[in-house]
């Protein structure tokens, strides 16, 4: 059954496939949000008129029993069926009689959809958050335990100066913070209502569109019909761009611990179950985790560009080409959550190894911290400069670090401000 079918008009069975396509599958998915939606219209249509009493309360009930189903895993969609408002209808039609096609007054596939839409953008950008919440406390946590074990700063893949672990890893805590940012700017857009925008144009029927939104507890409503309308595409490249924001940390986050797990830097370690091995070299201890991480989220980062290229150009009012957002967006939420977890499970067993610096390799690594030194006796800077680098010219270059680093400002080795890490990141969450 199709919603917008006609009696004596058929649609050839090779179109049909073409234009359905993968939809059914993402449709499983906004199950539970179609329902919710659909109730919220119904207690709309009750409160304008539209519905008798008696009728609304039939189908309110039927509605129930069908969101019952969802959550227990029972439901499908039928063969035949195009999508989810369609099975909806059919299954309530079938419990209430003719009270059930009454639902569809004031509404149109486009506006439903979009409603489901936003509703499940919504609830996935929660999950998300709280992924990413877990994954920045054991950064935070991580970056504590290991504030004094340093390791090596790079610039351009060389030696540069000395950094910690603590340095490292809360790094990366406060690049989740921003990350969290654009979550919540792309949330608070989700969080608003284009259920009542009908195909675009709204409708005679004296609909309530604040009610439905209070129901929702959508945080506004999108006001404009035609806008509504064009929100869809455009809300899920937003999404996207910030789901694309967290992969990029994790991404760099993998990276470097591919590099510091490896022999030739030797860093970090981690339980040999974490890792995998070679069929022919026995010594091999894989980061195959953080490789798959790095990969998974790199696809991420791509999706802003796919759903650009898939909307660029299109004028006002619907197209069927925003149906195939689902099958870009949809699968990258789960994917993204699994990569935090993942993340967090390696990041909660890394070991940091001790004593890195000590290597000759990282003898050079002291050179400003030997320029500061003579700085701070009245040596202008750049003659301090200028006798460092002639020792290091001449290899008599040496540096005593074991009574440790005076580094004290803000966001240094000796002084990580974690703890303002943590509260701009509560700042962030406070506004979801």
């Amino acid at each position: 059954m199709k919603l917008w079918s006609k009696e004596h008009t058929a649609t050839l069975q090779q179109i049909e496939s073409f234009t359905v396509g993968r939809d059914n599958e993402f449709d499983l998915l906004l199950a539970e949000h179609d329902v919710n939606g659909t109730i919220a219209h119904v207690k709309m249509l009750r409160q304008v008129g539209l519905m008798e009493a008696g009728e609304a309360d039939l189908a309110l009930q039927g509605l129930k029993e069908i969101l019952g189903e969802i959550r227990d895993h029972s439901f499908k969609i039928e063969e035949g069926v195009e999508d989810i408002h369609s099975q909806v209808e059919i299954l309530l039609t079938r419990r209430i009689g003719d009270a059930g096609k009454k639902i569809h007054s004031g509404r149109s596939r486009n506006d439903q959809v979009a409603v489901d839409i936003k509703l499940f953008l919504r609830a996935e950008l929660k999950k998300i958050r709280d992924e990413v919440k877990s994954c920045f406390d054991l950064l935070i946590e991580k970056s504590g335990q290991h504030r004094d074990k340093l390791i090596p700063g790079y610039t351009h893949l060389q030696v540069a100066m000395p950094s910690s672990a603590g340095l490292w890893l809360g790094a990366y805590a406060e690049s989740l913070v921003d990350d969290m940012e654009l979550l919540l700017a792309a949330y608070n857009i989700a969080n608003k209502n284009p259920l009542g925008s009908g195909a675009g144009y709204g409708s005679s029927f004296p609909l309530d569109r604040s009610l439905t939104t209070s129901l929702l507890q959508f945080g506004a409503l999108n006001h404009n019909s035609v806008y509504a309308q064009m929100s869809r595409g455009k809300t899920e490249k937003i999404v996207s761009q910030a789901m694309a924001s967290v992969a990029a940390t994790l991404s760099k986050l993998a990276m470097d611990c591919c590099l510091y797990l490896s022999q030739n830097f030797g860093f970090i370690s981690f339980p040999a179950e974490l890792t995998t091995g070679s069929s022919i070299m026995p010594h091999k201890k894989n980061p195959d985790v953080f490789e798959l991480v790095r990969a998974h989220c790199n696809r991420i980062q791509a999706i802003p560009n796919e759903l650009t290229i898939l909307l660029n150009n299109l004028p006002s009012g619907y197209h069927r080409d925003l149906q195939l957002t689902k099958e870009v967006l949809f699968p990258a939420f789960k994917t993204l959550r699994s990569c935090l977890a993942m993340t967090s499970l390696m990041i909660s067993n890394i070991s940091i190894n001790d004593n890195i610096l000590s290597d000759e390799r990282y003898r050079y690594i002291f050179s400003v911290e030997a320029v500061n030194e003579l700085v701070n006796k009245g040596v202008p800077f750049r003659e301090a400069y200028r006798s460092v680098g002639e020792q290091i010219e001449r290899g008599e270059f040496s540096f005593d670090f074991s009574k440790g680093l005076k580094h004290t400002h803000e966001g240094s080795i000796g002084n990580l401000c974690n703890d303002r890490i943590v509260a701009e990141m509560q700042r962030v969450l406070d506004r979801f």
